[in-house]
């Protein structure tokens, strides 16, 4: 890659998926199973390179991880 392209940090690809996954945290929530933490996945189509971004995040979140 030239300076200034983006892409996927580890291998420089530009296509990504985008998924969601809840979690819970910690005290009474892990106890309880109470998933109230979100999180926007964003993965590398080529490598399967992923990201954790809050849900409560705004802004574009594929622009994050592309750089």
């Amino acid at each position: 890659m030239h300076d200034g392209e983006r892409g996927c940090p580890k291998c420089g690809h530009t296509k990504t998926e985008t998924d969601e996954i809840a979690t819970s945290g910690t005290g009474l929530s892990k106890m309880f199973d109470i998933q109230n933490r979100s999180f926007q996945v964003i993965s590398c189509t080529n490598c399967g390179y992923s990201e954790l971004y809050r849900s409560q995040s705004s802004g574009n979140m594929i622009d994050l991880f592309l750089g």
